[in-house]
């Protein structure tokens, strides 16, 4: 039967049409169709379809129309506000469309609309090539890269979108546009941080990097430590080359081998250091953060791919986030971060987040529409639990995380760091002038907002 506002000779022609499958409310699989990342966020959409090719894409975006239907997109299925899921109208599911082909000569990876990180990392890791990908292996490909992209190479290799070659995108009207340098280079420049205002990116092509080696050193101490681990911290990064990525990182000690009994499911203060090299590189760049006194460690020469996977989270989980981007980060901020570390939900998968900007994001062109990439510092309290009850306190510490460090703030941010939080703070993750430019290239290529479940571009003509 099909669902309500849907003529039953409608879906079946949907269902003909398709080399996917539409999965509508009653059909097996449907729940599985409609679950994402977030488990706060249950909508229950009227079909998903879950497309194969570009064709399947254009059809299942004009049967949205044609039926008058909220359209959401689904690639990774990761934003926290849920966008990639709608209560009643039609989800456009990637997901089958994940496939990864790379080019080793020219250093260029064609990435389906659909392929998480793990896909595209995986894919690359066999010719020692990678290029900057979200910090967790299950983030989408195309989502993560339109918004901006920050990963652990940033640092080194800039954002994802700074490595975008081209993008194919099927419009609100059904038709297929190529975006680069050459060709629709405004809608190109609107591809970098603009997000899926414009329409469903089905394949994007990236640049990619040597990386013959990758190591990763993690120092865990006390929470009381943290003020002092996290200054120096700081001062080491001041002069740290473009080489280092990583953070410091509040979170619940893990079960281990490396962590000590004793510090099992109680609050820490970590060092992260990410380092494009060797094992041995790596131990003599973080020489000064050794004599802090850390409980335990891990330093390790590993594949990218594998220290992609390192922070990811079960699906299922209570997801709450948010960031501010930091125009410097004075002892008071310090101070301010580290006590907020107290009130953060302990034993969850809750991570009270410190990353360092700068290297070769604030080098790169400022042209684009992200003006946070100038920032030298963000702090990300990334909330993440599993028990419904702990949702106000949970959503509490977030907001006041935020509210202590605003002092600092830059007065921008990264979209895909954040949920639904209000048009004032859309306008900040582009800036005015930059917005006013996005809407003129909305207008043009989604004059009626049908794609609307994002951080929202309207359009102005």
């Amino acid at each position: 039967m099909a669902p309500q506002g849907i003529a039953e000779a409608a879906l079946a022609g949907l269902r003909q049409e398709l080399t996917g499958t539409a999965v509508a409310p009653g059909d097996p699989g449907y729940d599985e169709a409609r679950a994402i990342f977030n488990s706060m966020i249950d909508r229950r959409p009227a079909v998903v379809a879950q497309c194969e090719t570009e064709a399947d894409v254009a059809r299942a975006i004009r049967f949205g129309r044609d039926n008058e239907l909220e359209i959401a997109v689904r690639g990774g299925g990761h934003s926290v506000a849920g966008t990639s899921l709608t209560d009643g109208g039609i989800v456009v599911d990637l997901r089958r469309m994940h496939i990864v082909i790379v080019d080793p000569v020219s250093r260029a990876a064609r990435v389906g609309g659909g392929a998480t990180m793990s896909h595209l990392d995986r894919a690359t890791q066999p010719y020692a090539l990678a290029t900057t990908g979200g910090r967790a292996s299950t983030t989408g490909v195309g989502g993560f890269t339109l918004g901006g992209g920050s990963g652990w190479l940033e640092r080194k290799h800039g954002l994802a979108c700074d490595n975008l070659i081209a993008v194919e995108l099927v419009t609100a009207d059904g038709e297929t546009v190529h975006a680069s340098e050459d060709e629709n280079p405004e809608l190109f420049w609107a591809l970098h941080g603009g997000g899926g205002n414009f329409g469903v990116a089905t394949a994007i092509t990236l640049q990619l990097h040597a990386l013959p080696a990758m190591s990763m050193v993690m120092l865990l101490f006390r929470p009381e430590a943290g003020p002092e681990v996290v200054r120096a911290y700081r001062d080491f990064m001041e002069s740290a080359p473009d080489e280092v990525g990583g953070g410091c990182i509040y979170l619940t000690a893990p079960p281990e081998p490396f962590v000590p009994e004793q510090l099992v499911g109680k609050l820490v203060c970590t060092v992260l250091v990410t380092y494009t090299g060797t094992e041995a590189e790596a131990r003599q760049v973080t020489a000064p953060l050794m004599g802090l006194g850390h409980e335990a460690e891990v330093i390790t020469e590993l594949p990218y791919a594998e220290l992609q996977c390192m922070l990811d989270d079960p699906p299922g989980m209570r997801n709450y986030w948010s960031a501010e981007y930091l125009s410097g980060f004075p002892d008071e901020a310090v101070d301010a971060y580290c006590s907020r570390a107290a009130t953060m939900p302990v034993p969850t998968a809750t991570q009270h987040v410190l990353f360092p900007v700068g290297g070769a994001v604030a080098r790169s062109p400022d042209d684009y529409p992200l003006p946070w990439r100038t920032a030298p510092w963000t702090v990300h309290p990334f909330g993440i639990w599993e028990d419904p009850a702990d949702d106000e306190r949970g959503i509490h510490w977030v907001r006041d995380v935020r509210a202590a460090v605003r002092p600092w703030s830059q007065g921008s941010v990264y979209l895909n760091f954040i949920g639904n939080e209000g048009r004032g703070r859309v306008l900040e993750g582009f800036g005015e002038e930059n917005y006013l430019r996005l809407a003129a290239v909305k207008a043009k290529y989604d004059p009626n907002n049908v794609f609307r479940l994002n951080h929202n571009i309207k359009p102005a003509f």
